[in-house]
């Protein structure tokens, strides 16, 4: 074997051994955000400023959602979330999280929209509002601000603090904190929910999630 040889593969060996060290890294990091019985730390999926739409005072179920407001198929989960929602109220936990997807135009400023609406207390209006009118900003190149802070306006809201927070680092941070801990979570596209930590992935119908969360009502769950 030649010394170039040699050389050679011993580079090749090199980068394999550093990839390898990087998916043992990263395969730990998704590790230390599970329990040992595989279900997601409940400090990942839901922090103290997690926006709840709905709070059982029991706490034994809760259902959080990562989702993207320009997202289609949050969209059309939107009604049955809704029902969901006023069928179990008082019953079960409901919390949203931000996961906007890159590929979507305005799925970041819509997120910033709902956090701004949130820091005037107005979150499951905003939250309301981008999902009933999803059609008519949805998938648009420009920036839809403009649409926002009307929105903004029909809630009533302070528009000059609305327009200062939609963009303010300070919101994007926070929902790109909101992305972060989904990534953690294993969240690979939207929606994606979890029940009680564990992450659901065979929901189709509204059907399918009322099964699991009657099962999860039925018995006696850590949260």
């Amino acid at each position: 074997m030649t010394t170039n040889i040699r050389v050679t593969l011993g580079v090749v060996a090199a980068a394999l051994l550093v990839v390898a060290a990087l998916l043992v890294a990263n395969r730990g990091t998704a590790l230390d955000v599970a329990t040992a019985d595989g279900r997601v730390d409940a400090a990942v999926l839901v922090r103290d400023d997690s926006h709840r739409l709905a709070t059982a005072a029991d706490g034994r179920v809760t259902l959080v959602e990562f989702l993207d407001f320009e997202c289609e198929a949050c969209g059309a989960a939107y009604p049955a979330v809704r029902q969901i929602l006023a069928d179990y109220d008082g019953r079960i936990t409901f919390v949203v999280r931000y996961f906007p997807i890159p590929s979507h135009p305005n799925a970041e400023l819509s997120a910033q929209a709902a956090q701004a609406a949130a820091n005037q207390g107005r979150f499951p209006e905003m939250y309301a509002l981008l999902f009933e009118n999803q059609t008519q900003w949805g998938h648009q190149e420009q920036p839809q601000s403009d649409l926002f802070v009307g929105y903004a306006q029909s809630l009533g809201l302070d528009l000059e603090r609305f327009r200062h927070d939609l963009r303010d680092p300070a919101t994007a941070a926070r929902v790109a904190d909101d992305r972060a801990d989904g990534e953690r979570a294993g969240v690979q596209g939207t929606p994606t929910f979890f029940l009680n930590g564990r992450q659901l992935t065979d929901v189709r119908t509204q059907g399918d999630l009322v099964a699991a969360i009657e099962g999860a009502l039925s018995q006696d769950l850590p949260r």
